[in-house]
């Protein structure tokens, strides 16, 4: 039996192309962490933890001191115990969702890379590619167009817009947008920045000027369940709880009520294993799949991919960081022209590895 000979953490500081802004505030830097895992044979995997105090408080220095913190711990443990090492990291760190995640993912990579299994196939195989949308942050209208029309020439279907801050300038900024990209599909997010009034109040801005989106992401805060409820039903367009929808107890509350009809899966919100959990709930509930993720390399969004690929019969795809990095960290799976996944050439577990550690 192969057992964890070591789990290393270091920090992963990069610039931003520009600043990433959503509802609850703006990053301009990465400051992630990066986590390797080594097993007794000698095979190596590769996590990345990706915190982001604008959603939910967790920074880089908490990470790291977490990670660290289960070293001992981790190593001398079977390397395929992966769901019992997950429940045991929940119970040891469950206010550090996102450097569980990051172990999770170098575990997995590492176990997937000694079986020459490509993690797609570990998660069921279901498919090989996925297709991203791309984000657009809060920006003013003008600079919203100019992207639009910059990705949809690129060969973008789908258009994700951050709202939240201001009802009169986020309309602005998704109609400047959806102006310059007529056939993209077209989501908006909230980030929990709206009260249900301004949600709808938001809503019917845009269909009084024709525009309708497919998904309403998070458009209120996240304890508000009344008010994405209110939202779902007078709204006219799908619902998806992000923040709402922070562990498979989470997705349950909101089954019960009634609240939203698309729940977003993020690894950095509760770990992968848990991510399963909430998926399976929702299928089981009658709701549609997303997945997402915070400010992350091709290493965290590719293992993101692999599970969208895998369990199939995701109906939206955001996983577009990697694209707003101003320098790329990482060699191996790239997001390619129209936001595209190719998942085909991976041989063994993320297909994904840092240039320099």
């Amino acid at each position: 039996m192969t057992r964890i000979a070591a789990v290393e953490a270091r920090a992963l500081d990069l610039p931003l192309r520009e600043p990433f802004g959503i509802a609850g505030g703006s990053q301009s830097r990465v400051r992630n962490v990066l986590v390797r895992a080594r097993l007794e044979d000698g095979t190596v995997g590769w996590g990345e933890c990706a915190p982001f105090p604008a959603f939910n408080g967790e920074t880089q220095a908490l990470t790291l001191r977490a990670v660290r913190s289960q070293r001992g711990w981790l190593e001398g443990r079977p390397a395929g115990a992966l769901e019992g090492t997950s429940a045991g990291l929940a119970r040891r760190i469950p206010e550090r969702a996102c450097a569980r995640a990051g172990i999770e993912m170098a575990l997995l990579d590492a176990f997937c890379r000694r079986r020459h299994l490509p993690l797609r196939v570990f998660f069921g195989g279901a498919s090989d590619r996925v297709w991203t949308d791309v984000t657009i942050p809060i920006v003013p209208a003008a600079a919203a167009a100019r992207a639009a029309r910059r990705l949809t020439d690129w060969g973008i279907r789908t258009l994700k817009i951050k709202v939240g801050a201001s009802v009169e300038e986020d309309a602005e900024r998704v109609l400047a947008a959806a102006a310059q990209a007529p056939r993209a599909r077209l989501i908006v997010d909230g980030n929990a920045g709206y009260d249900a009034a301004e949600a709808l109040r938001f809503l019917d801005r845009l269909g009084r000027r024709g525009v309708r989106p497919a998904l309403f992401e998070q458009p209120v805060p996240a304890a508000d369940l009344r008010g994405l409820a209110a939202v779902s039903r007078r709204g006219r367009v799908p619902v998806a709880a992000d923040e709402s929808a922070v562990s498979a107890e989470a997705v349950l509350r909101l089954v019960r009520a009634r609240a939203v009809q698309v729940v977003n899966l993020k690894l950095m919100k509760c770990g992968i294993f848990e991510s399963l959990r909430m998926a399976r709930i929702a299928r089981a509930a009658g709701l549609r799949l997303m997945i997402g993720g915070m400010i992350e390399s091709r290493l965290a969004m590719g293992c993101s991919a692999h599970l969208a690929a895998g369990l199939g019969g995701f109906d939206f795809i955001d996983l577009d960081t990697p694209l707003f990095f101003g320098r790329d960290p990482m060699r191996g799976l790239r997001i390619l022209r129209g936001g595209l996944y190719d998942l085909r050439p991976v041989r063994s577990g993320i297909g994904v590895r840092p240039k320099v550690w």
